[in-house]
Formats: C-alpha cells, sequence, structure tokens
C-alpha cells in the first residue's frame, strides 16, 4: 500500500488567490500531526472574525504567508494527540483557544495542531458552538480592559460597537470588574446590551458621542478613523484610549499630548491563563457568549459575506464536526 493512501486526510476551507468569499473553497489535504509541545484537536466549531475576511481580502497574512492557506483562529474541539512533552490535556479532554495569531492557525478545517498552551479547558456549560466564538474576542476584551487599562471598581469605561463580537464581551467583562459601563451601538441593540450590563447607551446615528459623554477612564475603540478624535474627547485627563486598530497617520496623536491621556494600539496574543479567567466568568454566570449566525464549514462564503455587511450581533460561527 502506498504512502499516499495510508495518510490521514482532512476537510479544510483553503483560498488560492485573494479575493471575495467565492475564493473560499474545501478542498481535502493532508491531516496535520502534533510536534513536540503541541496538540492535535479535532475541531467542532471555528470562530469567524474581521481578521478573517480582512486576510482574505489582502491575500496573506500580516507574516507575509501567502496562498493557499486555510483561515481561522477561533477553535472549540477535542484533543485528538498530544505531542513529545505535553502535561496539560490528554486525549479526550475538551478545549478552546486562538492558537498562533496572528500567524496562520486554520481553524476552517476538522483538526488543528498548536501549542498545548495556547489552549484551555472548555468552559463547562457551553455548546462547542458558543466556546468557539469565545477565545479571539474574549481574550481581545480582556487583554484590553484588563491587561492594558487595569479597569477598576467604579471607572467608566466607554465602548464603541458595544454590540458587535469584541463589544457584547468586553460590556460584560467591565461590568464584572465593577465598571460603570456605557456603549455606542443603534438603538434596535439597546435592550439586548441592557441585560448584559450595560449602564448607558448611546445610538451613533442620531447623538454624538463626543458631545454627550464625559469624564470616562477608559475608552475601547474598534472602529478607528475619525472616531479616535471623537474618543479622546469623552476622556478625562489620565484616561485610556485602548485602540483594537493600528493607529495610522489619522491618528491625532497632537490631541493625545493635549488631553493629558494615553493613547495605544493592542493586538491580542494567545494567552491561557486570559482563557481560564474568561471561562470562570462564564462558569460564573457573569459572562455569556453571543452566536448571532451559525454556517456548516461549506458556507464560509456566506458566513465571510455577512459578516462584512457589520450588521451581525456577537459572532457568527462555522460548525465543523457535528
Amino acid at each position: 500500500m502506498s504512502q499516499a493512501a495510508t495518510t490521514p486526510t482532512m476537510r479544510a476551507v483553503s483560498q488560492d488567490t485573494a479575493g471575495a468569499p467565492d475564493v473560499l473553497k474545501v478542498i481535502r489535504t493532508r491531516r496535520p500531526e502534533p510536534d513536540r509541545g503541541e496538540i492535535l484537536v479535532r475541531v467542532h466549531a471555528a470562530g469567524v472574525n474581521p481578521s478573517d475576511w480582512k486576510i482574505r481580502g489582502w491575500g496573506a497574512f500580516p507574516d507575509g504567508t501567502r496562498p493557499p492557506f486555510t483561515l481561522g483562529f477561533d477553535v472549540s474541539g477535542v484533543v485528538e494527540e498530544v505531542g513529545d512533552g505535553v502535561t496539560l490535556f490528554q486525549p479526550g479532554d475538551e478545549v478552546f483557544g486562538m492558537p498562533r495569531f496572528p500567524h496562520s492557525a486554520g481553524a476552517y478545517a476538522e483538526y488543528v495542531t498548536a501549542p498545548a498552551r495556547h489552549f484551555a479547558r472548555r468552559p463547562r456549560g457551553l455548546t462547542h458552538i458558543e466556546s468557539g466564538a469565545l477565545p479571539l474576542a474574549g481574550l481581545t476584551a480582556w487583554q484590553a480592559l484588563v491587561d492594558t487599562a487595569d479597569v477598576r471598581p467604579g471607572q467608566r469605561v466607554l465602548i464603541h460597537a458595544a454590540a458587535g463580537g469584541v463589544g457584547h464581551l468586553a460590556v460584560q467583562i467591565a461590568k464584572a470588574r465593577g465598571a460603570h459601563v456605557i456603549g455606542t451601538a443603534s438603538a434596535a441593540k439597546h435592550d439586548l446590551l441592557r441585560s448584559l450590563g450595560a449602564d448607558e447607551l448611546i445610538d451613533y446615528r442620531t447623538r454624538d458621542v463626543a458631545e454627550t459623554v464625559r469624564d470616562v477612564d477608559i475608552v475601547v475603540d474598534a472602529i478607528g478613523g475619525a472616531n479616535w478624535a471623537h474618543s479622546l474627547r469623552t476622556l478625562r485627563p489620565g484616561g485610556k484610549l485602548v485602540s483594537l486598530l493600528p493607529l495610522d497617520d489619522t491618528f491625532p496623536h497632537a490631541e493625545v499630548e493635549a488631553a493629558g491621556v494615553w493613547a495605544g494600539f493592542m493586538l491580542v496574543e494567545p494567552d491561557r491563563q486570559g482563557l481560564r479567567e474568561i471561562a470562570k466568568l462564564v462558569e460564573g454566570g457573569r459572562l455569556r457568549v453571543i452566536a448571532d449566525a451559525v454556517f456548516p464549514l461549506e458556507d464560509a462564503a456566506a458566513a465571510h459575506t455577512l459578516g462584512e455587511t457589520g450588521r451581525t450581533t456577537g459572532k457568527i460561527v462555522l460548525t465543523v464536526t457535528p
């Protein structure tokens, strides 16, 4: 029997070129094997994030990796194999994580391999769909609010795009840390955000945030552009603006110095401890993740098309293994 006939394969979504969502195709490819310190995870669900459709359109990862490649960073699944030296997990353990970000993880596939410490045990009580929606957005919110801004009880926190993938989790994390939470979102999403703990809500379509909100300690800004200037105007002296987008030439650096505030760009990182803290909030009933739309792996292109409308609430998820 030939080696090719005995090599395990898997389904994966791949793209051969940059382009619109229809460049995403399901292929059969070789199943990866875990290296030393890595685990092989059978993927049950994979979250879809803005980074995915941006990379698809650019036709390259930030590190220069070019097609053909498989997108996806969010993983929820079951450990299939462990590599030499792994002591954290064993086959059969249910895990979730954001492996290898911002390098290629290949989560739109039936299997992924990655360092064991890029994963944590899946939160009790969540489905794979829910835990597949959680890692990247949850870690972004956690690292922005807790690790970067050091949010404290009683502080005033402004979260832009509060009903989005990162935003709806940031609202709950800030609230769990004792903050007074102000969110921006369309009026139709205000009831949901109140149920998640938001104290004040601003309809950005009808009200100018910079004219409405004052004395904010922390702003989490996932919008950028002209919104940076509006965010800075809401901050008290000594406040912090955490941008989830790189500070490009349009960023008003002079206003930062004049206002006496701190501003910086934060890029999320794989973080086992952060995942564990997020899992504690979930298991304690203080954090819930909203999967707004669920697609099978074969419909990854449709998931990207929906995501690019910018009209979703919470997250989009691909189901991979039943």
